[in-house]
């Protein structure tokens, strides 16, 4: 795709996406305890900017009242582990919005279409950045209309939230080592609302190295985890209103 001349990329996480039943390739890693592939995710890209104050919307009506908790139960149980990631990130909920956002640091929860027969996606992240790098700027992370049952939705907002913070996929790791491998059926829960001890080790290590560099938005898609193009967009950065909390 040729990027156009633009200050804003759009980053369309759909290899960073949670899917059904699917299976990715492991890499290696010198630990012993949490090893890439096995019990622990790739570092991935995409990531909040260090101590990030996220603010979270959820589009109004998009989900019911007995769904939000379980969304809001995976924002806690990451926020729960900020200091010993190393990422000072927080998740801040904020209540209702009637549309998808894009004032700075702000995520939106809604609905959309992702899920089809080849891809398999249930969720998945967009990441929005304004220089061109690594860094968001502002995201959504979209769900299914097709899953439905709180717990898996808890659990796939938990994964999600794991991309947020520069974690990929990890389909071939052991099931409950981490939540970045994927949910078996649609609407049954994994049983995985929250990181686990090596999903806090390379969220560690994924901001040690923002410390040291930046890297800019990649070209060449072979660096990139497979689906996560990333596409240029000339739309400027716009502040809707947000309902007010209910």
């Amino acid at each position: 795709m040729k990027a156009k001349l633009s200050v804003i990329v759009i980053l369309l996480i759909l290899g960073g996406s949670l899917r059904v039943g699917d299976t990715a390739a492991s890499s290696e890693t010198p630990s012993t305890q949490c090893r890439i592939g096995q019990q622990a995710p790739p570092i991935g890209f995409w990531m909040w900017a260090a101590n990030a104050r996220v603010r979270v919307y959820v589009v109004k009506a998009d989900f019911t009242a007995e769904q939000l908790p379980y969304l809001l139960g995976a924002l806690d149980s990451w926020n729960g582990v900020s200091e010993g990631t190393g990422s000072g990130v927080v998740f801040n909920y904020q209540g209702n919005a009637q549309d998808e956002l894009s004032c700075e640091n702000c995520l939106t929860i809604k609905r959309g279409s992702v899920f089809d027969k080849t891809r398999r996606h249930v969720t998945e992240l967009r990441a929005f950045s304004v220089h061109r790098d690594q860094i968001i700027n502002y995201a959504a992370i979209v769900v299914d209309s097709k899953l439905t049952n709180p717990k898996a939705l808890g659990d796939a907002l938990a994964h999600e939230i794991g991309h947020n913070l520069g974690l990929l996929d990890c389909y071939t790791c052991k099931q409950k080592s981490t939540v970045m491998n994927q949910l078996r059926e649609i609407n049954v829960p994994n049983e995985m609302a929250a990181p686990t001890l090596c999903d806090v080790a390379q969220v560690r290590e994924a901001y040690k190295e923002l410390r040291v560099h930046i890297r800019p938005s990649p070209t060449n898609r072979g660096l990139i985890d497979e689906g996560e193009e990333p596409v240029d967009d000339d739309t400027p950065i716009v502040i809707p209103k947000p309902d007010k909390p209910q």
